[in-house]
């Protein structure tokens, strides 16, 4: 087993350069939701900066299908943003970087200089990293303006060191442990200190690093590893206890924890394929749990999540609640329609029904929005607005309902509406 696991390194610098296509860089980042509504710039509106290295990514092995997008911790934390507000996530985990890139990095950034792909670091694989060149004054504004600025840092440090365990003596690997613990702890500190001059309040959550390979690959040296790991531990807490202040967080996001003797399913280790220390699935969801309550003090899973089907009903959360209504959402021609009175109830909204017209007519917001039964047009403050599917009448029971398209609550009541493939739900957010 733990030839396999030497196997990680290698296996993990070739095969990050099948990334190129799969993960965009910049704003927008919303890998795991078709969002159908842009935010307005007069709404309250939780910004995300994800900042770090491959797991920010959100990697994982074999990613080479071109129509692939990552769905890992920072997609999965839009998602919980999306229960509590408006919300919007940029990505910008760099494959192969470490504590002493970020530190460049975020230096250049803080500074408005210009960098090179060397002068971040030294032989990123990333594909990616002439765009990361150029966008840092884009991503200095992003900072500047975030509310959240996550950080995942640390893995590319150490892992040649864990990988030659069984090689050095204790001596040598003790000596070699402290110095990348030494130089963990003034690049990261380094790295926050330049976040916390673009950005003094945003509130910053830093991952510990966890120990990826499971006891049964390292045998006695798993309890040598899990102590390692722990120090990098200690090191986040201090480093971020030096830094935390009241209006302006540093906390650290304890996932080495969750991943203690559960590596083999929250990592790639064992199974099919190369052995690989990225999350798996369940990893990333793992990790976003524990960002996510540290943020907002719970992490949340749609009903229809949970369940195993997929002829249920998609799920419909209404400014953080989950609508609980005998009028399910419909899919027809490759659309999800909404019964238009849950959701104006849902909001406090005034809607009134003509049946001469066959239209209902909602104010809110300052808006006055009239929608017509087959039309692909509704009115918005008198201006006609072009919809793609047009609203229909549904039987449910004894009565009938207005169904109108997901996409025309954003485009006619400027609601902020995304909707999560991964979990089947759609947020909306007046």
């Amino acid at each position: 087993m733990l030839s396999k696991w030497k196997r990680i390194l290698a296996a993990s610098t070739s095969s990050v350069l099948m990334l190129s296509v799969l993960i965009g860089v910049g704003a927008g980042s919303v890998n795991a939701a078709d969002t159908s509504a842009t935010q307005n710039a007069s709404q309250d509106v939780f910004r995300i900066v994800a900042l770090g290295d491959s797991i920010t990514a959100g990697y994982e092995p074999g990613m080479t299908d071109v129509n692939t997008k990552p769905y890992g911790y920072a997609e999965r934390l839009l998602e919980q943003g999306w229960y509590h507000g408006r919300s919007e996530l940029t990505n910008y985990g760099i494959l192969g970087l470490t504590t002493a890139g970020l530190r460049n990095y975020s230096g250049a950034i803080k500074d408005g200089s210009a960098i090179t792909a060397e002068g971040i670091q030294s032989g990123l694989p990333d594909p990616r990293i002439e765009q990361f060149v150029r966008l840092t004054p884009q991503i200095a504004s992003e900072l500047k303006e975030a509310d959240l600025i996550t950080i995942t840092i640390g893995g590319n440090d150490v892992s040649r060191l864990f990988l030659q365990v069984k090689e050095l003596t204790d001596t040598d690997f003790e000596s070699q442990l402290e110095q990348k613990l030494a130089d963990y702890n003034t690049n990261v500190k380094a790295s926050l200190e330049n976040i916390r001059v673009i950005n003094p309040q945003a509130t910053i959550i830093l991952a510990d690093q966890y120990q990826p390979a499971p006891k049964i690959a390292l045998g006695a040296m798993y309890t040598k590893l899990m102590t390692a790991a722990a120090k990098f531990t200690d090191s986040a807490d201090r480093v971020a206890a030096s830094m935390n202040q009241e209006g302006a967080k540093v906390l650290v996001a304890h996932v080495a924890a969750k991943f203690a003797d559960s590596e083999g399913s929250l990592t790639h280790i064992i199974g099919a394929g190369q052995a690989d220390f990225h999350p798996t699935q369940l990893g990333y969801e793992t990790i976003a749990k524990v960002f996510a309550e540290l943020q907002w003090g719970e992490y949340r899973i749609p009903t229809v999540a949970a369940m195993a089907t997929d002829t249920v009903p998609m799920s419909i959360v209404v400014k953080g609640v989950e609508l609980n209504t005998p009028n399910k959402p419909i899919l027809k021609n490759g659309q999800n329609f909404l019964a238009l009175k849950d959701i104006l109830n849902a909001v406090g909204a005034n809607g009134k029904w003509d049946n001469k017209t066959s239209s209902a007519t909602i104010e809110y917001g300052g808006r006055t929005v009239v929608i017509t039964i087959g039309s692909k047009f509704i009115k918005v403050n008198g201006q006609n607005v072009a919809i793609d599917t047009p609203a229909f009448l549904q039987k449910v029971g004894k009565e009938d309902k207005t169904y109108l398209p997901l996409a025309a609550l954003a485009t006619g009541l400027g609601f902020d509406v995304n909707y999560s493939s991964k979990l089947r739900t759609a947020f909306i957010n007046p």
